[in-house]
């Protein structure tokens, strides 16, 4: 249920600003105060983009971490989804260039049997948003009431929305305020931001994937790491059972960044092709899903399980059903090309011989959205058509002349500004680079499994 919390009369915004700036812990009546006044419109955005450039600066405690996260939490309804059978276990990746994975789990979990009630964001900085990929379907309805929200989950056992009016109201606004003000990396923000829209889901388990590499918000897995312990904490200070994955985010996930490009590549993994690096972490990703969700006995069972759900097309069916149930057209299944698709597209050469050394991740995340893939201010809308599809990867060998990537495009200039970034973003030397990182890192467990357990 929503808890209205009236603010003090001696609340003022600008001394909880000071506070932060001077480095001082807030109490949790400070940050109720200064989160219920954004939320309601009774302090602008000039004095809360002040107060989240300080917490970037500044930090914060564990404890104003988790009362900001109750805080987001409660500014709105928590779902009650105690009259559905199975268990409510959704997925939550912090952000990556080509990350389309909630695409695939959603219906790949629901398949097995598990609910997935899915709230999820738009792009943020260089990275794309789960919403802006599902609106790229036309007719896809990510705007659901909390009631019709329920009814698609109950029906096809999931849903994927973004926050509503009634759900987690105040990180939908400190969300699309983070994006544009430079806020996006701390990882006390990321925290609150996602385990408060998830946590009012109503889940019983979450999965989460934290990325780590030059693509990620965290470039160093000692940040990712400590990101990912804050999370768990978090989740299971709540009583929820918690995972994280920390996996690699030095290169693109996939070989498709871009909205509708990374549509039609889910449809390639739920078909049981596309890129291995895909694969493997939607596997990994969903036999977690499944394990917390009691319908695996153990994670190597949840990945066997998933692998049968994806051969068998039972998960691509979901999906059908899905974007049926939330006003898609679900043609696109069979037939991708009704998807949205770019006037232009042109080629990226490599300028030698030899193999992709390394990928600056960020810069080809920005080029997307230099194309109109995301969002460069607050205002921008979204071009779902656009975006860079890679055909070489990190260790791959190219020759001169030879394409890196192709460029799908609608305005020459922003192609070119694009074009620049990737060219600049591609490594190519004469050795192979000597050793690959690996996808996924290592899993901090929930409570149930240990404090830290290595990847199963």
């Amino acid at each position: 249920m929503k808890q209205k919390i009236s603010l003090p009369q001696s609340f003022r915004a600008i001394d909880v600003i000071r506070k932060k700036r001077d480095g001082c812990e807030l109490s949790q009546n400070e940050i109720e105060g200064l989160v219920n006044a954004y939320t309601s419109g009774d302090i602008p955005d000039y004095q809360v983009s002040a107060w989240l450039m300080a917490v970037v600066l500044k930090g914060m405690t564990r404890a104003e971490t988790a009362a900001l996260t109750d805080a987001m939490l409660h500014s709105g309804d928590v779902l009650d989804l105690s009259g559905l059978k199975a268990k409510k276990v959704d997925k939550h990746s912090t952000g990556g260039v080509g990350d389309k994975t909630s695409l695939v789990l959603a219906p790949l979990a629901a398949a097995a049997g598990i609910a997935v009630p899915m709230i999820s964001g738009r792009g943020l900085g260089h990275t794309g948003g789960t919403l802006d990929k599902l609106e790229a379907i036309p007719g896809f309805n990510v705007n659901l009431s909390v009631t019709e929200f329920r009814r698609v989950l109950e029906t096809c056992g999931c849903a994927m929305i973004g926050q509503t009016a009634e759900i987690a109201p105040a990180d939908r606004k400190l969300y699309a305020l983070r994006d544009v003000t430079g806020t996006v990396e701390s990882p006390y923000l990321i925290c609150a931001s996602i385990m408060s829209k998830k946590l009012a889901e109503g889940i019983d388990a979450l999965v989460l994937d934290v990325k780590t590499g030059s693509g990620a918000f965290m470039k160093s897995e000692k940040d990712a790491t400590f990101l990912a312990e804050l999370m768990v904490e978090t989740g299971e200070r709540m009583g929820k059972q918690v995972v994280a994955l920390i996996t690699d985010m030095d290169q693109p996930l996939g070989n498709k960044i871009g909205n509708a490009i990374e549509v039609l590549e889910v449809l390639e993994v739920l078909r049981g092709d596309g890129p291995e690096d895909l694969k493997e972490l939607c596997l990994e990703l969903a036999a977690w899903m499944l394990h917390l969700g009691g319908v695996a006995s153990t994670v190597t069972d949840g990945r066997q399980q998933s692998a049968k759900l994806i051969s068998s097309g039972k998960a691509l069916d979901k999906f059908r059903q899905m974007i049926e149930l939330q006003g898609g057209d679900a043609r696109i299944v069979d037939d991708p090309k009704l998807l949205p698709q770019a006037q232009h597209m042109t080629d990226v050469l490599s300028t030698k011989a030899g193999y992709v050394n390394s990928m600056q991740c960020e810069d080809i995340g920005t080029a997307c959205v230099i194309l109109g893939g995301g969002r460069e201010r607050k205002e921008d809308s979204v071009d779902p058509a656009v975006g860079i599809v890679l055909h070489k990867k990190v260790a791959d060998r190219v020759s001169a002349g030879e394409p890196l990537a192709t460029i799908h495009y609608n305005a020459e200039a922003q192609a070119a500004r694009a074009r620049q970034l990737i060219e600049a973003s591609c490594v190519v030397t004469d050795a192979a680079p000597s050793a690959k990182r690996p996808l996924i890192h290592k899993v901090i467990g929930s409570g149930v499994m240990g404090k830290s357990a290595e990847r199963s």
